[in-house]
């Protein structure tokens, strides 16, 4: 029995292994880095374009690039309550400077990080408007006491039941995530952990809308269980923020980036093709004219009348 208890964890952690394996990054990334953590507030939430297997699970199943999702909670000395300081650094050595996040991995639960270590992915960012600061504290304190609890992978594989139903069953018969007991549970999940979060200080992300039989609008929670990322890019109550690599401030100057004009167009790095020579002929042709326009522009008016 014991041996065979060794080999159920060992082939859990190759299997926990493959789904966390994220290949080499070699594609420039589409978000000035810099920017968008000088950007950054307490209390928002970023959305990554995850790379690992467990991220192309997750992108089949909400059909959405955003994979994965963090909390950004600030300096230490943006977390008004002492308490909740002395719990990060319980987790987490880290110096009055570092920008923190609090995130649920897999294989790791609900741990706190550094927001360099997203250098170089796509991220965005998804602000909560006009949320007070007593209440991004709460928000923030509430994922903090989060800190340690495990990642709840048969929430995913429920998620994913959910999602992909088969027609003949009742939609309550093929998932647990509508159990009585489903919201005890000690594990969760990134975009769950957040949406409890924000439950906390009523804060909307998609709430259902009803009138009662007065005729008077109500309002109830989501289940958080079924939050993903996607949906923090979709609420209208959270401001999509991006800082692209290649940013322009004023009008027109989307045409003086440096576009390759050798007819090459790429889906991503090395899957290229060709256009059509027609195609690039053309495209000479109106750039040989917008030329001409932009030398006769500049001629001098007399010599225009000459």
């Amino acid at each position: 029995m014991f041996k065979l208890a060794r080999i159920k964890i060992y082939l859990w952690d190759r299997f926990i292994h493959w789904l966390t394996y994220e290949p080499a990054n070699y594609q420039t990334p589409l978000t000035n880095f810099e920017r968008l953590r000088y950007e950054l507030r307490p209390g928002d939430v970023i959305l990554v374009e995850g790379r690992s297997n467990i991220s192309e699970i997750i992108r089949a199943i909400t059909q959405s690039i955003w994979t994965h999702s963090f909390f950004y909670i600030g300096r230490l000395h943006d977390i008004d309550d002492p308490a909740m300081r002395e719990r990060i650094v319980k987790f987490r050595e880290c110096s009055m400077e570092d920008q923190l996040i609090i995130e649920a991995l897999l294989g790791e639960g609900i741990t706190i990080k550094t927001l360099d270590e997203y250098k170089g992915e796509h991220l965005r960012i998804c602000r909560p408007r006009g949320i007070t600061r007593p209440d991004v504290q709460k928000v923030i304190n509430y994922a903090i006491n989060q800190l340690g609890v495990d990642y709840n992978v048969r929430q995913l594989m429920d998620l994913a039941r959910f999602m992909f139903p088969y027609w003949f069953l009742p939609k309550r018969w093929r998932s647990s995530l509508f159990e009585h007991n489903a919201g005890r549970t000690t594990k969760t999940v990134c975009s769950t952990m957040m949406a409890e979060a924000f439950a906390r200080v009523r804060f909307p992300i998609h709430p259902v809308l009803f009138r009662d039989g007065n005729g008077k609008l109500k309002v109830k929670r989501i289940n958080s269980q079924l939050v993903t990322p996607r949906d923090f890019d979709h609420s209208p109550y959270f401001d999509v923020i991006k800082y692209p690599m290649l940013d322009f401030d004023e009008l027109g100057i989307y045409r003086k980036l440096p576009w390759d004009q050798t007819g090459v167009h790429y889906n991503k790095f090395g899957d290229a093709y060709i256009s059509d020579p027609n195609e690039l002929a053309e495209l000479e042709l109106v750039q040989s004219i917008e030329k001409d326009d932009i030398l006769d522009n500049n001629q001098p008016q007399d010599e225009k009348q000459k």
